[in-house]
């Protein structure tokens, strides 16, 4: 089904691999489309609990590729009719429609994805890792935030992401100088989560995803994920009265039995996977 990406499930993991090697695994219309449509395939899949995005070869994703748009600006019948076939919404209508707009699907996304930068991330490739939830980072990856240098504005939620991960005065300085940073200094700068050898990132995050899927609920990991990216910009107030809501719906679903008898009984929970129509 795909050109640009691969897309693979092995239970409870997704795994799509940004597949342009001999570019870095640049960016271009169609592989933009193609991750969307797999992000929401990985949704309405039951044996996924979570998703590892990650690049082909030595790159994670230097932005966009200019010269490789697919033709679509050129208004190519064919390609538009291509993509069309493509087309899909990921992420969870709950979240609002602010959380549904360009890449934003990323922060709504039913489903936990965690960036394995395994390579060159920069431009728009650093601001889709930021997009996602957490961030695998191999030791010797390169940023950028490079929008500075080409005349450009901070685009893709970049903005909004880097001073909520960073602070403001760290995030001005990697968006004015767009110099480049190796993966030890974005673990000190608090953008990487998880700091890994060379080559390992891919298998880390999907042994932290495997493992959350052994011991917690998929539901409360939606939920979860839910309230921290909608609370951050609401007062308290309204933050504990939609947290008591959801906490009075948590304690009548079968999770909540689930994990008291799983604990009582000293065993591995068994929760429900998501499913989603």
């Amino acid at each position: 089904m795909y050109n640009e990406i691969i897309y693979e499930v092995a239970d409870p993991v997704a795994t799509i691999t940004m597949n342009r090697p001999d570019r870095l695994n640049a960016f271009t219309t169609k592989m933009l489309v193609e991750i969307r449509h797999a992000l929401a395939a990985a949704e309405k899949d039951s044996r996924v609990v979570g998703i590892v995005l990650t690049g082909a070869g030595r790159g994670f994703c230097p932005g966009m590729d200019m010269d490789a748009l697919d033709n679509i600006s050129a208004g190519s019948t064919s390609a538009d009719q291509e993509l069309s076939e493509l087309d899909a919404n990921p992420g969870n209508p709950d979240m609002g429609p602010q959380f549904a707009t360009m890449y934003n699907h990323l922060l709504g996304l039913r489903k936990p994805i965690v960036a394995a930068v395994n390579g060159a991330a920069a431009g728009m490739g650093m601001a889709y890792a930021l997009l996602c939830d957490m961030r695998f980072v191999d030791k010797h990856a390169k940023f950028s935030t490079a929008f500075s240098r080409r005349g450009l504005v901070a685009e893709h939620a970049m903005s909004w992401v880097l001073p909520r991960l960073i602070g403001t005065s760290k995030a001005l300085d990697l968006l004015w100088s767009a110099r480049k940073f190796d993966g030890t200094e974005a673990k000190e700068l608090g953008i990487a989560d998880r700091l890994c050898e060379p080559g390992e990132s891919v298998k880390d995050a999907t042994a932290y995803l495997i493992e959350l899927a052994q011991v917690a609920s998929p539901t409360s990991l939606m939920i979860i994920k839910q309230q921290v990216y909608k609370h951050i910009d609401m007062p308290l107030g309204p933050a504990m009265e939609e947290t008591v809501q959801l906490m009075e719906e948590s304690l009548v679903r079968d999770d909540f039995r689930e994990g008291v008898r799983s604990f009582i009984e000293r065993r591995a929970p068994q929760f429900a996977r998501i499913k989603v129509d």
